[in-house]
């Protein structure tokens, strides 16, 4: 088959895979060809909220795995196809030119191995990059069980990495991916989150030259003696490389420069001292700055991501949350992306496929989710063992008020930043501007729906200066059930046909 009917197929099959979103990431261009700044990328989107302006493709569906809930599994009735590594790295480019695209969000099944898989994708992605210097936005997605070097490798040549956990669970996943082991998951999330860290430590926030900041390239900083061999170091295009020297060598060098500095000094080869802005100190190492691509090499720019399939086992949403939680923190994940469980296949171990997708407990998840990243909550906090699932019917952060209703009401002139955060209704936003008008002036009950806060839901756990404009009493099943009705009035207004004029 042609390029062509293998992108109809591989296309195909990787709609079910969610986690393509850019996070705005932005590679220097350079005079290169393709971009990643926000203007070109994530602004196409399709009506079920994805990303359509990326080419979005699995690299191969023929897997040697068996994962039950999977449609590329390698005992599917389905047509088979493989990108060889330049026949996709020119797809991506002719699709680029035509401006089809801004960039590439590639995953794979596992075919042969996950090492000959990850080096297919290597190959594909250096030829994208090092030969048609393409600078755009590329999603790689790491097979679990791929080597280290690969996995390194990957990380320089691609924004972003993620390494799908798809099963909330380990009973889970012994019981429907019996192939998939945790640890082959966890262990290259390990060695990113590790690299990531590492490669920001080492390459530092820049260091200090005659007064003047400049972004070095040093993989290593550990005294402050350098040997340049061009004194134009202040141009951001001359940067050098930091290379180790042994320690033969700078017993030689330190000889040369004895004997310089007795000669007069030398203009083509000067020693000077690079004042750092951290921590390093002189430790009577020496560095050489060789030359190098005057573009820096940056490992995983916009971090590592993973996703996990909601429904198909018989995880609870305090589960979901306790291991998105638990990958904040200890990977430093960017985001954890949840897909519905959409039924292909008619195991017994799997809902059966009249069941309609779980769409609405993967919005809830989400809305707590977010809870969880930028409004200081946790898990525990939003489900625990009583209520192990989330509220399909109200927003997680009204569900949980309703169940602290003695935290409210809540008086918005004296809260916290952290109390106003908790309040339904209020956002991020809301609660700064919250916080700025109160330097200046009380904050009047009519100004907050100036500065975007939701009255609707908010008005019910907050008073303002004093006077409460909820209900009469501070009963949770009775504010729930108002905010039930608001919410299924405003429904139906939207659906509701005007009437004709006459």
């Amino acid at each position: 088959m042609d390029r062509y009917e293998k992108l109809k197929i591989l296309a195909d099959s990787a709609k079910y895979d969610v986690s393509c979103s850019t996070s705005g990431v932005r590679r220097s261009n350079g005079g290169k060809i393709g971009n990643t700044c926000a203007a070109g990328i994530c602004h196409s989107w399709s009506a079920d909220g994805r990303c359509i302006s990326l080419l979005k493709v699995l690299f191969t569906n023929r897997c040697v795995y068996d994962c039950v809930y999977c449609v590329n599994r390698r005992t599917a009735d389905c047509v088979r196809a493989s990108f060889e590594p330049r026949e996709l790295a020119d797809l991506t480019i002719e699709f680029y030119r035509r401006n089809y695209i801004e960039g590439l969000f590639l995953s794979s099944a596992v075919e042969v191995s996950p090492d000959y898989t990850a080096e297919r994708i290597l190959q594909c992605l250096s030829i994208l990059r090092y030969e048609y210097e393409f600078a755009g936005y590329i999603h790689a997605k790491i097979i679990p069980g791929a080597s280290q070097e690969l996995v390194e490798q990957l990380g320089f040549v691609a924004d972003r990495l993620s390494v799908n956990i798809e099963l909330p669970t380990e009973k889970d996943l012994k019981l429907l991916a019996p192939q998939k082991k945790a640890d082959a998951i966890f262990r290259p999330m390990k060695q990113i989150t590790n690299t990531l860290i590492e490669h920001k430590r080492l390459i530092g926030p820049g260091i200090m030259f005659k007064g003047q900041h400049l972004n070095t390239e040093a993989h290593y900083i550990k005294g402050n003696d350098f040997m340049l061999e061009d004194s134009s170091v202040q141009k951001e295009a001359r940067l050098r490389f930091l290379t180790p020297v042994s320690p033969e060598e700078r017993e030689m060098r330190v000889k040369m420069q004895r004997e310089i500095a007795a000669a007069g000094g030398n203009k083509e080869t000067d020693k000077i001292n690079i004042e750092k802005e951290h921590e390093h100190t002189a430790s009577g190492d020496i560095y050489v700055l060789e030359e190098r691509n005057r573009h820096k090499k940056v490992f995983a720019p916009a971090g590592q991501t993973t996703q996990m399939i909601v429904g198909a086992g018989n995880e609870t949403d305090r589960q979901i949350l306790k291991l998105s939680e638990s990958l904040y923190r200890t990977f430093k994940m960017k985001r954890v992306f949840f897909s519905a469980y959409i039924p292909v296949s008619d195991s017994p171990l799997l809902p059966d496929k009249s069941v309609a997708p779980p769409l609405s407990r993967e919005h809830r998840i989400y809305q707590a989710d977010w809870l969880l990243r930028f409004y200081g909550f946790r898990a525990d906090e939003l489900l625990n063992e009583k209520h192990p699932f989330l509220d399909i019917e109200m927003d997680p952060k009204i569900s949980w008020a309703l169940r602290h209703i003695g935290r409210f009401p809540v008086e918005v002139n004296k809260a916290s930043f952290e109390e106003l955060l908790r309040i339904p209704g209020i956002g991020t936003t809301s609660a700064y501007r919250i916080l700025r008008q109160r330097r200046v002036a009380s904050v009047r009950y009519e100004d907050l729906k100036k500065m975007g806060v939701v009255l609707k839901r908010a008005k019910y756990f907050l008073t303002c200066s004093g006077k409460y404009y909820g209900l009469a009493s501070l009963d949770p099943e009775e504010i729930r059930r108002e905010l039930l009705e608001n919410t299924q009035e405003k429904q139906l207004s939207m659906f509701a046909v005007p009437a004709l004029q006459r």
